[in-house]
């Protein structure tokens, strides 16, 4: 990632999150995130449609947002991936970090869905 291209989200506390279905319509959904060696890292419960979408294809888009996925910069094209086990762990901790008591509440009650599973966005 540039540095140019990561300055948008140093401060942000949301990003829209941009995936398609199997038909390319495009599905957006505000989403915490963390940015680690350049990499941004979302979390989400292995139930969501998100990675369904992702499962069919990786190109994404993102731009900071509020919560409600209000664009506050510039949309980027990205790709996603599944983050590995060290990477995961990183991202937890960091995710943690940045949200602290919210990350542990949303955790107890979200990831009852579905084990979280980490992914790696590279632009």
């Amino acid at each position: 990632m540039s540095s140019g291209t990561i300055t948008q989200f140093l401060d942000a506390k949301y990003i829209n999150l941009e995936t398609y279905r199997n038909n390319d319509q495009p599905v957006q959904t505000p989403v915490w995130f963390v940015i680690d060696n350049g990499v941004i890292y979302v979390t989400t419960p292995s139930t969501t449609g998100k990675i369904k979408r992702l499962n069919y294809n990786k190109n994404v888009r993102i731009v900071p947002s509020d919560m409600k996925g209000n664009p506050k910069g510039e949309w980027v094209d990205a790709t996603a991936y599944f983050a590995n086990e060290s990477e995961s762990i990183q991202a937890t901790k960091l995710r943690k970090k940045k949200y602290g008591l919210m990350a542990k509440l949303i955790g107890i009650t979200v990831y009852r869905k579905g084990t979280p599973v980490v992914i790696g966005i590279k632009v």
